[in-house]
């Protein structure tokens, strides 16, 4: 007697759906998120360092998004430098760039590269890999606010991307070298950057094409050290691997001098990294930042496409512009402002 009733007891505690199972019976389960059961979604902001970065949540990327959301989005930019978006995965080239409208005006995909689409520059391993610090397009004039780059394949293991704070590295650097950058200008072309010296001795043909069409124009433009962010006031560092040599100096005090900055730029505690999973979406302040992507997963395949938003010319403390010397960048972009 005692038997039955405990077996009873047991088989009353378990769930409606345990039963069908036990009898072969197909089950029906409902399962719900928080973010399901919560209507409307509360878009919320995680800060993932000190320095720079961010996580927004609840928010489906997109054309139709409220004035007010976008808002939160372009702040968090401007605050956190780098934002990242999970589970976007319902966007395509068409409505991430109708996403990219809300935010600015969107540029053609490259000055140069120009044969991979007429809205999104596929940033794809099979053409080469841009393993090294830099800020995008710095090479002209006009030099893009911001990029969104939206994660649509990607190997197995590897592939991540960091970002590094330029207004912080600024900021951190001792007054006797503020001085020294705040009137120190540099070169910077499209012959001389990160990928040059690799792709030109590769022997992958893809490699080498994407190169071809990378110079076909030339680019040199002369760029403030140090410039004043249009929106934030904040005083950034604008260098990375475009960087031919500083005005005024000689290769050897140029390297010297660069190698000290992008150190204090690269400093771990100014950047943070992301491990991208398919959908992902990141936004950052081009004017604020350098980024890295690490060539880090062998042979596998990676590809990420890239909106850039047009931005102003440079100006340095001194209120003097960036001057461009060689090529014409209005093809690529309209000057914001």
């Amino acid at each position: 007697m005692c038997g039955a009733i405990e077996r009873w007891l047991r088989r009353a505690s378990q769930p409606a759906h345990a039963h069908n199972l036990q009898k072969g019976h197909p089950v029906s389960i409902d399962v719900y998120s928080s973010a399901e059961t919560s209507s409307p979604t509360t878009p919320s902001v995680v800060k993932l360092g000190a320095h720079i970065g961010a996580r927004i949540d609840g928010i489906r990327l997109g054309g139709d998004l409220d004035p007010a959301t976008v808002e939160l989005v372009r702040n968090a930019i401007l605050e956190h430098k780098v934002v990242f978006f999970r589970d976007q995965g319902h966007l395509d080239d068409d409505t991430q760039y109708e996403f990219a409208q809300l935010l600015g005006t969107p540029t053609t995909p490259h000055p140069t590269v120009t044969s991979r689409g007429t809205k999104t520059l596929a940033i794809d391993s099979e053409y080469g890999k841009a393993n090294s610090w830099h800020t995008d397009v710095t090479f002209v004039d006009r030099i893009p606010k911001a990029s969104i780059l939206r994660a649509i394949t990607l190997p197995e293991y590897g592939g991540t991307t960091t970002w590094a704070s330029t207004t912080a590295a600024y900021a951190a650097l001792p007054t006797p070298l503020k001085h020294l950058v705040e009137n120190l200008w540099a070169v910077h072309t499209n012959r001389y950057d990160y990928a040059a010296a690799s792709a030109r001795t590769a022997a992958d043909e893809k490699t080498r094409e994407y190169r071809a069409e990378f110079e076909s124009t030339y680019f040199e433009t002369v760029h403030p050290v140090v410039r004043i962010h249009p929106e934030t006031g904040e005083r950034t560092l604008l260098l990375g691997h475009f960087v031919k040599q500083f005005v005024g100096l000689g290769s050897k005090e140029s390297q010297a001098i660069f190698s000290l900055l992008q150190d204090r730029v690269t400093t771990l505690e100014f950047t943070t990294r992301w491990n991208w999973t398919v959908g992902d979406v990141a936004i950052w302040d081009n004017r604020a930042t350098q980024h890295y992507a690490v060539a880090d997963y062998d042979d596998q395949y990676r590809r990420l496409n890239r909106i850039t938003l047009a931005g102003d010319v440079p100006v340095d403390v001194h209120g003097e512009r960036s001057r461009s010397i060689t090529g014409d960048a209005e093809h690529y972009s309209v000057i914001e402002g």
